[in-house]
């Protein structure tokens, strides 16, 4: 067998190694298409709310900047006034910052979802070394990040130019306005062009998205060795589940028999088949003890004779009780009218060999055809 060593990584992760990679923090993740989505959120956030809160940052850079000489010589005054003014621009301000809070936090749900590992954090010897660094630089990643950057700064420009162009009147004529409505005015043009340019970068987010799936799975690939091993990790080495298997069905027949010296019945084959049955009052029909073929009818034969149980060769109905039920089961309602013939059987010979009456005559026993095997 070829070492694991130069085995080709050619598996797709089994949910085992995917669970395990997500408690080191191994997750997918693109920080472009979280950049966007913060960038997107800013800037409609600041389109909507930029007029507003131009206009009240403006009020009260006003009033603070507007007082009486009494003020001026009363410094607990201006310290008041420094303190209000700081509140109020945080007010102001709070809407926006929630907005790009709240999206910051989301994002990452967009891709991969939240991960927080401790493994991640954990110092790692392998970071320092120079030499691993130095292939990081020119890994494919390294490549990749390099040409994402390379085509955020063309498309970026290319979209500001374009928003330029557009809008260079409007800059141009904000000389001519009052200085109230033209602060209003500047806030919605940024704020239009940072839309404008913040929207281009979902081009460079539908790229790095697949780009980050693939290189998440391609680094969890496993070999069909690994595979493998995993396979007997969890669902345990065959010749181990063979063993506990037999180990099993041993016990459960030890059970089984167990519980035949405690049934009314037995109805043999009479040779391949043994069936064991119990009925009781407050049964609602009778119930199967025990069941087997060949060599396991034979013990229970055998443990059923030394036990006084009565033997009833009845062959169909046998090979139907074998076929329709397992043990503990009771006996299907079209084996009714046979078994209730078999027991009214049972008690009639018990009858005789308790008053000393001669044998009664076995019944004939009607069992349909498509109910044997």
């Amino acid at each position: 067998m070829a070492d694991e060593q130069f085995q080709e990584k050619t598996e797709r992760a089994t949910p085992k190694r995917l669970k395990e990679a997500r408690e080191k923090g191994q997750v997918p993740r693109s920080r472009e298409l979280n950049t966007a989505a913060v960038m997107i959120a800013a800037s409609a956030s600041l389109f909507v709310l930029g007029s507003g809160m131009s206009r009240d940052l403006v009020t009260i850079l006003q009033n603070g900047l507007t007082f009486d000489r009494a003020t001026i010589f009363d410094t607990t005054s201006l310290a008041n006034n420094l303190g209000d003014s700081i509140v109020a621009g945080i007010l102001t301000i709070t809407p926006f910052l929630a907005v790009c809070a709240v999206v910051a936090l989301g994002a990452p749900t967009l891709l991969g979802g939240w991960s927080f590992s401790v493994k991640a954090m954990a110092f790692k010897g392998e970071k320092l070394n120079p030499i691993a660094g130095l292939k990081r630089l020119f890994a494919l990643r390294a490549v990749v990040e390099l040409l994402k950057a390379l085509g955020k700064f063309l498309v970026v420009g290319a979209a500001a130019v374009f928003v330029l162009q557009r809008l260079a009147g409007d800059f141009l004529m904000l000389s001519t306005e009052p200085v109230r409505p033209a602060l209003q005015h500047t806030a919605w043009l940024c704020a239009f062009a940072l839309v404008v340019m913040s929207s281009v970068l979902v081009l460079i987010a539908a790229i790095d998205v697949p780009f980050q799936l693939w290189d998440h799975a391609k680094k969890l690939r496993m070999t069909r060795q690994e595979v493998r091993d995993e396979q007997k990790e969890t669902e345990g080495q065959p010749e181990v589940k063979s063993r506990i298997r037999s180990v099993q069905q041993e016990l459960a027949r030890r059970r089984m028999m167990e519980q035949v010296p405690e049934a009314d019945v037995i109805v043999t084959n009479p040779t391949h088949y043994a069936v064991a049955l119990k009925y009781e009052d407050d049964m609602s029909a009778p119930t199967v003890v025990a069941k087997g073929a060949e060599l396991i009818a034979h013990q229970i034969r055998k443990i059923g004779a030394a036990s006084n149980v009565p033997l009833i060769e009845a062959p169909p109905l046998a090979r139907a009780l074998y076929a329709t039920t397992e043990i503990g089961d009771q006996i299907p309602a079209r084996l009714y009218k046979a078994v209730a013939q078999v027991l009214a059987y049972v008690y009639r010979l018990r009858e005789a060999h308790r008053t000393g009456l001669g044998t009664p005559d076995m019944p004939d026993i009607e069992v349909d055809e498509e109910t044997t095997l």
